[in-house]
């Protein structure tokens, strides 16, 4: 997991370990997938999750 200290400050240092977004053009959302391959999350706000690594789209 990601260092977040000092808390509150707004910004991660290094990446989310295990974990890839990709981008839902039919939703036009994010979906984070875990270390598992299955779907975790969706974003519900506009942009990207924070620190973590996106996959290909092709």
């Amino acid at each position: 997991m990601a260092k977040n200290q000092p808390i509150g400050d707004g910004h991660r240092i290094g990446a989310v370990k295990n974990r890839t977004q990709v981008y839902n053009q039919t939703t036009d959302l994010w979906i984070k997938r875990g270390p598992d391959g299955r779907f975790m999350d969706c974003k519900t706000s506009c942009g990207k999750f924070k620190g973590v690594r996106r996959e290909n789209n092709c």
